[in-house]
């Protein structure tokens, strides 16, 4: 094939006056270009409908493959230290056993009270009024204040304090007021909250647990 006179004959053709028809008589390097554009066109539609789904689905598969390498990892890692995290816990559960017994319970308090009565008795003080207010419920806790108020001298009313803060109850103690009676003693008032444990899943009294 001359390719020098092929390319003549190309450059001579006229695009509006080819016809499909006479596809034969069209010079050979036209009809090599249309060979291999319908070559280009043939295997661009078979990617675009047999092959381009495959590789899609193939990319979210390897997608997938290196997210459930990132779970297994970190459940892995999760594993390996799941033993010291379940001494941690029983660690907590100890403690918190501990603390919970520490906090009276509803039906306790008047023993609590009592307690209280009996520290100031025990320190040579007059109780004038310990009187119970109205509970505070918190979201794990059930808050219970009251009213002290005791008359004695400085050192009496001292060890009072100390003996309060050392009954095996919770028991803490806010907004001291210490000023001089009519009869020359001293008069503690303060206010007192000790706190009773409710398990999260128990409701606030007069509230609805949601749906």
């Amino acid at each position: 094939m001359n390719l020098a006179a092929e390319w003549r004959r190309l450059t001579d053709v006229e695009l509006s006056e080819l016809d499909i028809k006479e596809a034969g008589g069209w010079p050979v390097l036209l009809q090599l270009i249309c060979c291999l554009l319908m070559v280009g066109l043939t295997f661009a539609g078979v990617y675009w409908y047999l092959a381009a789904p495959k590789a899609q689905a193939l990319e979210s598969a390897r997608q997938e493959e290196a997210r459930l390498l990132r779970d297994y990892r970190s459940k892995a890692a999760q594993a390996a230290h799941l033993p010291g995290m379940r001494e941690q816990v029983e660690a907590l559960d100890g403690r918190l056993e501990v603390l919970v017994g520490m906090l009276p319970s509803g039906p306790e308090i008047p023993s609590l009270i009592d307690d209280i009565s009996e520290a100031a008795v025990d320190s040579q003080l007059t109780i004038d009024a310990i009187r119970l207010r109205s509970p505070v419920e918190r979201e794990f806790y059930v808050e219970r204040p009251f009213d002290i108020r005791v008359s004695g001298d400085y050192h009496r009313i001292g060890s009072f304090l100390a003996a309060v803060a050392d009954l095996p109850r919770i028991v803490t103690q806010h907004d001291f007021t210490l000023a001089p009676s009519d009869d020359g003693r001293l008069e503690l008032s303060m206010l007192a909250r000790t706190y009773s444990y409710r398990p999260p899943q128990e409701a606030p009294s007069g509230e609805e647990e949601a749906p």
